[in-house]
Parts: structure tokens; sequence; C-alpha cells
């Protein structure tokens, strides 16, 4: 598993707070970052395993959030 080398910043503020759409925001960011796709994997498997406070908690762990 590959992470990437530095945190990542993806904006959230003011964007759709659609659940599906943070966690694309967030995907991206890291795939653009340098993350391999099971760190990726990972995140995704995360941040699914609550309610969206949860996937907010689970993304600002895996990005820097603007």
């Amino acid at each position: 598993m590959k992470a990437p080398l530095s945190k990542p910043t993806v904006k959230l503020i003011g964007q759709d707070g659609n659940a599906f759409s943070v966690m694309g925001n967030v995907k991206r960011a890291l795939k653009r970052a340098g993350a391999d796709q099971e760190y990726i994997d990972q995140y995704l498997k995360e941040a699914t395993s609550g309610d969206y406070n949860h996937l907010l908690t689970v993304s600002m762990k895996y990005v820097n959030v603007e």
C-alpha cells in the first residue's frame, strides 16, 4: 500500500455536500497525490463504515480540508 507523500488539500466548503461527491473529491485528490488503489480503497472502506459525520471525520484524516 502506497500513501501519498504529503496530505493533499481538498476544497469541500461551498461544494456539494453529497456524500458521494465528498468521497469522489477525496479519491481524486489522493490519486493525484500519488496514493495507490489499495490506499484509496482503504479510505473508501473506512469512510463508508458509518454515518455522514463519520465520512467527514475520516476524510479529514486522509486530506486537508479547506
